[in-house]
């Protein structure tokens, strides 16, 4: 059995995660399970490049998850999952996240390259009781803010909805108030 023929012919002669024609190669998910059909995928030079090598990802390029994270093959399955966790603290990823539903074994499978895992460096945002917040959750004040650069105040209460975070420190969050972007320490803000 030719691997790549046969993925030719599942994936209709394109990449299976983002459905470009050009440049395809064979990807053998790691670790291999069968060393067959279903440990592979038929990927373009652009996909594979950025699997491969993390410091080149663009995250646009990965909006294109949002179809294929549904396909009925494995591979592409794990992946997509792999690609979304590591893309996770923009937002938009998670939230594919929340909706994919892989079996037991299948999750396992995409996380034994430890993808999704929380490194030793990663920076971590919790509120004042501790809790973890992360891109696109919602917070609320627990004091008066002044507004610096501005007669503003951010009142106590205030919800900052699809707040995001700053990935250089831990304590600053960024959301609106009243119409405006400001910088909001974490120390003052409870999660929703």
């Amino acid at each position: 059995m030719n691997i790549e023929r046969e993925l030719g012919k599942r994936s209709n002669h394109q990449c299976e995660l983002c459905a470009s024609p050009e440049k395809l190669s064979v990807l053998e998910v790691q670790p291999p399970r069968n060393r067959d059909l279903e440990d592979n995928l038929l990927v373009c030079e652009i996909c594979r490049d950025q699997i491969e090598n993390p410091d080149n990802t663009d995250p646009n390029h990965w909006r294109c998850l949002n179809d294929s994270m549904w396909s009925e093959h494995t591979p592409v399955k794990v992946i997509a999952w792999r690609m979304l966790s590591r893309r996770r603290q923009e937002g938009w990823p998670q939230d594919l996240l929340d909706m994919m539903y892989l079996e037991e074994d299948i999750l396992e499978w995409a996380k034994a390259t430890g993808e999704g895992a929380p490194s030793e460096n990663q920076i971590i945002h919790r509120d004042s009781n501790g809790a973890v917040i992360e891109a696109g959750d919602s917070v609320v004040l627990i004091k008066d803010l002044p507004v610096k650069g501005s007669s503003m105040v951010a009142k106590r209460g205030t919800a900052v909805r699809r707040v995001s975070l700053d990935h250089e420190n831990a304590e600053y969050i960024e959301g609106k108030v009243d119409g405006q972007q400001i910088v909001i320490l974490t120390k003052f803000v409870k999660k929703l």
